[in-house]
């Protein structure tokens, strides 16, 4: 692949059908998003690798949602690592790029060498959708259990919308000559395509009872095409999830040449942040003036950072809060 063609596909979201098996996935790339998003703290390496996750989980899931839509993940725990949230917003125009951020709450103190996931402990996964002023914000919500970010993703996805659903992610920091490292991540989501299919009955084969996708499967077709589809994907390298020598499109002929498949226009997608000086006054406006006295720094500021891309606010404190000077 040459360097032009590999930077075409970076930062990208791909949606394929498989015309033959009645099955849709994406396929996402991500470098400067990740780098973006991580670069904005210290985290430790579990830390990275489960911002790393999500954020991958975020690009796959948030490509299906309508423009000026926007799609959390959220992730809250009482263990070491007590909160990761991505943010997925949809673009404002066709043809425009989505833009991802990301960051994780934790306690350095408590972080061990255990693995990534066994950091959350008693927690919940969650998946919020935004249609925009006026409309109730979607949320759904499932236990922590399986092992990975991912399997909390399938297991939603069967619990809450029936729909058998597969992730497969790789990513991780790749050293360069000069010894600097660069994340990259690359990722495969596949979802049988939802007919009329009757709501799963019972306790699912998952962890505490959870439903998994082969519990939602409806029919010995849909379950043949799911078997077999599933059969291709697990023959995936991980390098070539990453990239950068084989291109999204190469992939799914490597994988599906005999399902049909069928490629759409990529979604870019970008690292960004919405946050402004004005959000910052408006999530002030709640509070006293005798409240804002006590946020005032000794230099007679008030001051605010944002978590998501690290920018930093200086406000003069007589101007905000439902008293401020007009």
């Amino acid at each position: 692949m040459t360097i032009g063609s590999k930077l075409a596909w970076d930062d990208t979201v791909l949606p394929f059908q498989l015309d033959l098996s009645d099955i849709r996935g994406r396929v996402a790339r991500l470098d400067g998003v990740l780098n973006g998003i991580l670069s904005q703290h210290d985290y430790p390496e579990q830390v990275e690798t489960l911002v790393a996750e999500m954020a991958l989980l975020t690009a796959l899931i948030g490509q299906t949602v309508k423009l000026r839509w926007k799609l959390s993940l959220q992730v809250q725990t009482r263990g070491a690592l007590r909160m990761i949230a991505t943010d997925y917003f949809a673009p404002s125009e066709e043809g425009e790029p989505a833009r991802i951020r990301g960051y994780a709450s934790f306690d350095r103190e408590k972080i061990s060498d255990i693995a990534a996931f066994d950091q959350l402990e008693d927690g919940y996964f969650a998946i919020l959708i935004d249609q925009g002023e006026g409309t109730t914000p979607y949320q759904g919500i499932t236990p922590l259990a399986g092992g990975s970010l991912a399997a909390c993703a399938e297991s939603y996805f069967a619990q809450s919308e029936q729909i058998p659903t597969r992730f497969a992610l790789n990513y991780g920091k790749v050293i360069g000559a000069d010894g600097n490292g660069e994340w990259r991540a690359g990722g495969m989501m596949i979802q049988s395509m939802p007919k009329a299919s009757p709501f799963a009955q019972g306790g699912g084969s998952g962890e505490g009872g959870l439903l998994r996708p082969e519990d939602v499967v409806n029919g010995e077709d849909e379950e043949e095409n799911w078997r077999r589809v599933n059969f291709h994907v697990d023959t995936v390298d991980e390098l070539e999830l990453i990239g950068p020598d084989i291109s999204p499109t190469t992939l799914l002929v490597r994988l599906f040449h005999e399902e049909q498949p069928r490629v759409f226009d990529a979604q870019p997608v970008r690292f960004g942040c919405t946050c402004s000086e004005d959000r910052v006054r408006n999530s002030l406006s709640i509070y006293s003036k005798r409240d804002i006295e006590k946020m005032t720094t000794d230099d007679g500021l008030v001051t605010a950072d944002c978590q998501f891309c690290g920018a930093h606010y200086e406000l003069d404190p007589a101007t905000v809060g439902f008293e401020a000077d007009e």
